[in-house]
């Protein structure tokens, strides 16, 4: 995959991050006159907790023609990306005390809970890509089967019916769990040997699990390594750490759910459901993210969707109009009626709306996937130089 630069971003998540805190800062200083206010820290801690709680609150209000389509896929990755600007900033203000035990211990473990999201990055990244080729065969269908355009004759509807049944036969094979993509050592970086090299470079610190995903390699797995152990920090671990491990946990959450809900919605490798996810109601966006997991869940148990290859709201439609077209054009004699051609019309001008968003959202969609990518290996590494340095 072509390098990314972190600046991506048409306006930086840094600069969005440190806007919002600045923001929480001037809203604090306004209330001093009212109130009796805590340290400047644990303001913006409770800031970053209330903020946490609103972008999720949203995601989680979204109507059920919303959630899970590639446009609340994308709020949750940016989300995602807000959160953890905000918690990189966070570290920063405090990084004098990030070497203290058991803050170092906490940080690093959130750390490798990030080195094994990359592999989920990279698979749904890959997921992507076997839903972009779905859509070619998609082009195909609708220009060959376009009754508006021209009358449709014998070369049209073969080929028509041919990239259905394709379609049809590849969505059939990503569901099979022995059936995996060729290619499996593409990356997020230039290539493997130089990122790693890069990274080597920058101080030892990063470790990569994910410059490819093998052929045993399993999301389901993968997310329950990065689920084992989150526990919200305990009375003496708060204090002790001057109130951090309370983000920290928010962020090993918000990780796990945004990986859990991308290999939920995305076509991946061994996909799994069967994730616990433990929050207090102390933290006000605890709700939100379980009740957006039950929602997911809902959906996935839902007879239609049970075993679709991705619970993706675009995936659904590709494979309710793919079934509907290839019943439809098996029983079709030419010349056409006009009974059917008018079916056959509605048919297609859904799968068009399929279509069209699928070009609108794919690449912007893989661009924020990647943008998390290379987020979560700078905060790492900017991270662990400062455990290093405070040492």
């Amino acid at each position: 995959m072509p390098t990314m630069d972190y600046q991506s971003s048409s306006v930086p998540f840094s600069s969005i991050g440190r806007s919002l805190l600045s923001l929480r800062r001037d809203q604090v200083h306004a209330m001093d006159g009212q109130h009796e206010l805590g340290s400047s820290q644990e303001q913006e801690l409770d800031f970053f907790q209330r903020h946490v709680a609103d972008l999720f609150a949203d995601l989680s209000s979204s109507g059920g023609e919303e959630l899970l389509s590639l446009a609340w896929v994308r709020k949750l990755l940016d989300s995602f990306l807000l959160s953890q600007e905000e918690f990189r900033i966070i570290l920063f203000n405090n990084r004098s005390i990030l070497s203290r035990h058991p803050l170092d211990r906490l940080i690093a473990e959130f750390y490798e809970r990030g080195v094994k999201a990359l592999d989920i990055c990279n698979a749904i990244r890959d997921g992507i890509e076997q839903v972009r080729q779905w859509q070619k065969h998609i082009e195909i269908v609708l220009v060959s089967l376009d009754p508006c355009n021209k009358p449709i004759g014998e070369g049209q509807l073969r080929r028509g019916k041919k990239a259905l049944t394709d379609l049809a036969v590849l969505m059939l094979d990503e569901k099979d769990p022995a059936s995996v993509l060729a290619q499996r050592n593409r990356s997020f970086g230039r290539n493997s040997q130089s990122s790693s090299k890069d990274c080597h470079r920058a101080g030892g610190h990063f470790r990569s699990l994910s410059w490819s995903v093998s052929r045993s390699w399993s999301a389901a797995r993968q997310l329950q390594a990065i689920g084992n152990n989150i526990y919200a920090p305990r009375g003496n671990e708060i204090v002790s750490t001057s109130g951090l491990a309370n983000p920290v946990f928010t962020m090993n959450s918000v990780l796990h759910f945004v990986m859990w809900a991308l290999v939920a919605a995305i076509p991946c490798q061994d996909r799994g459901f069967q994730t616990h996810f433990s929050i207090p109601r102390s933290f006000s966006w605890g709700v939100s993210i379980l009740s957006l997991h039950d929602k997911i869940m809902e959906e996935s148990k839902k007879k239609e969707r049970r075993n679709s290859v991705g619970l993706l709201k675009e995936i659904h439609q590709i494979e309710k109009c793919t079934r509907h077209l290839l019943e439809l054009t098996d029983s079709l004699q030419l010349p056409i009626t006009e009974e059917k051609l008018m079916e056959l019309r509605k048919g297609m001008q859904e799968l068009g709306i399929v279509f069209d968003a699928l070009k609108e959202g794919l690449e912007p969609c893989e661009r924020q996937v990647r943008e998390v990518f290379h987020r979560i290996v700078r905060s790492r590494m900017e991270g662990l130089d400062s455990l290093h340095k405070h040492d």
